[in-house]
């Protein structure tokens, strides 16, 4: 049977082409780079969503799509989006705020639920980036473009 889950269904309902990798999560192989081994696909082609937030009250958190193989820099981040100081969210906050489990947490799967959504711009290089289908276990392959086109992601440079 095919992998099948809202962030394909979407993708299917949009015409959007894609591809499904799916992999063995552990706790112990969860990183971005174990995610990209795991499916054969170059580390820096393989994107991680990380939850971050805006030290000033009342901002909304934020979704950074970044290379999997890379650290987020928050002091850029912050320039970037025009923060005084920007922080991530601890792995129980940002699981509260997506409702998805850490390792899943993909932008297609919170599309319209009001994160500000910025994608590293590194990801221009690549025709496709593989990102989190929105559960543990499971990538997405897609344009970078129907991804910015459906999530309205911005690119910043986080370099």
């Amino acid at each position: 049977m095919a992998f099948s889950n809202n962030v394909t269904r979407l993708l299917d309902g949009k015409r959007i082409a894609y591809t499904v990798h799916t992999y063995a999560y552990s706790e112990e192989l969860h990183s971005a780079t174990d995610v990209a081994d795991a499916i054969g696909f170059a580390h820096a082609e393989v994107f991680k969503t990380l939850v971050a937030l805006d030290v000033t009250p009342g901002q909304k958190p934020t979704l950074v799509v970044i290379p999997g193989n890379e650290t987020l820099d928050l002091k850029r981040l912050a320039k970037a989006v025009g923060s005084k100081k920007m922080q991530m969210a601890a792995r129980a906050e940002a699981e509260k705020l997506t409702g998805l489990l850490a390792g899943g947490i993909s932008p297609l799967a919170l599309i319209n639920r009001g994160f500000d959504i910025y994608l590293d711009s590194r990801a221009q290089k690549f025709e496709r980036i593989y990102i989190s289908a929105g559960e543990r276990g499971a990538q997405v392959g897609i344009a970078v473009a129907d991804l910015v086109k459906l999530t309205r992601a911005r690119f910043i440079d986080l370099v």
